[in-house]
């Protein structure tokens, strides 16, 4: 009688251990499961945030895409809409060479070609630029502009009073700024509405990789 008890307890606490043996290999083996669907979905969180930073970069600029990054202006609608012209295209090239593939400013680089200042302003680190469109060119009369473009010390003096250190944003644009030439411009106005020397900003703060951009639609003289 002794020995069957025996045999029937020892019976009982071996199905006690196997069960617990099971329920603990059961609840390890949960664990990868868990460890796998967490891995899961920090994996396509993590594919969803890589997708969502072109979108954030439409733009075309090197900065967060919102209002104040934001080109503005009547003339900007000129600019070309894809391409090294674009505001996109633009904004991954040094600012000369950014203006060179943009139809609006071909004079202008011209003349910075011819004043030698091509590898100057793109070298350059954190400079605004107050660029005239061709329009801007064509109200100086023809004689007076073609010797101006083959005096490299008047065109040098000339260009070098449209750039201002700094990279200047919109809410920072109004006031008085020095020159590279040495000289000041003076810029009124606020919000998307722009005067330098009394020349309208027709398409404001436009990016490029070494500068920020503000299309004029006059060439500014510097004093005598």
């Amino acid at each position: 009688m002794f020995s069957t008890r025996s045999k029937t307890a020892a019976a009982v606490l071996c199905s006690a251990a196997i069960a617990v043996s099971a329920s603990a290999c059961g609840s390890s083996s949960s664990k990868p499961s868990a460890a796998a669907a967490a891995s899961t979905s920090t994996s396509a969180a993590a594919s969803s945030g890589t997708t969502s930073v072109p979108a954030s970069s439409s733009g075309g600029t090197s900065m967060s895409a919102d209002s104040s990054s934001t080109p503005f202006g009547s003339a900007c609608a000129a600019v070309p809409s894809t391409g090294a012209g674009s505001f996109t295209g633009m904004a991954t090239a040094p600012v000369a060479t950014a203006a060179s593939a943009n139809p609006v400013l071909s004079t202008l680089v011209t003349a910075v070609k011819a004043a030698g200042l091509v590898d100057t302003l793109n070298s350059a680190q954190g400079i605004t630029v107050f660029a005239p469109t061709n329009d801007a060119f064509n109200k100086i009369p023809a004689d007076t502009l073609k010797a101006v473009l083959a005096d490299k010390t008047k065109l040098t003096k000339i260009l070098t009073y449209h750039v201002v250190s700094g990279r200047l944003s919109p809410d920072q644009l109004a006031g008085t700024h020095a020159t590279l030439e040495g000289g000041t411009v003076n810029v009124t106005g606020s919000g998307q509405s722009f005067q330098v020397n009394g020349a309208n900003v027709v398409c404001g703060n436009v990016q490029t990789a070494n500068a920020t951009v503000y299309i004029v639609d006059t060439v500014l003289m510097p004093a005598s």
